[in-house]
């Protein structure tokens, strides 16, 4: 058995340990992807997240570090850490565009503070992810399956064990909890 393959399975058994491993290792390689795709593109845009994940998971499967039948739960992993990179890309890049380390000198200046909106729904995504998360943790993992992974509700099942019509009914609240939750 592979690495990746015997780390899932002891995340699935409830192993801490192997779920940190896991992580670690997913968040590197997709952080790797992330950077090669900005640096050939110069941008990176939420629809590549899903491109992403699955382009690392056919890099393992071909390097015979992942079996077939792990594909849902490596999914399911590879949407938390995307959602992981994807914060940290755009909280990046705010602080970039706010001087970073660098010594701060005030300016009435309006365009220094200019931010794309899609980055700032991405925080706000993520901290409503935050709140849902105390309330019902299973709703946060079909929502990043579905949006940060592109996984299909039977792909989300399979992941998770469950009917898909159970996948389809917390596919719902968690859109509503996010769609009342979220400012325009």
């Amino acid at each position: 058995m592979s690495q990746v393959t015997l780390l899932l399975d002891a995340s699935r058994r409830g192993d801490a340990a192997a779920v940190e491993q896991l992580f670690d290792l997913l968040y590197n390689d997709l952080r790797q992807l992330a950077h090669a795709r900005l640096r050939r593109s110069g941008q990176f845009t939420l629809l590549d997240t899903t491109a992403l994940v699955h382009e690392s998971y056919l890099r393992l499967f071909k390097a015979g570090a992942i079996e077939a039948n792990d594909r849902g739960h490596f999914m399911g992993y590879a949407a938390q850490v995307m959602r992981s990179i994807v914060v940290d890309f755009v909280r990046r890049r705010s602080a970039d565009r706010r001087g970073g380390d660098a010594i701060h000198v005030d300016l009435d200046t309006a365009a220094a503070h200019v931010e794309d909106p899609r980055e700032r729904e991405v925080l706000q995504i993520h901290e409503a992810l935050q709140e849902l998360e105390k309330i019902d943790p299973r709703l946060v993992k079909v929502v990043e399956m579905r949006y940060f992974a592109g996984m299909t509700e039977q792909e989300v099942a399979d992941a998770l064990e469950r009917s898909v019509r159970s996948v389809a009914r917390d596919w719902e609240k968690a859109r509503l909890f996010l769609a009342t939750n979220l400012t325009p």
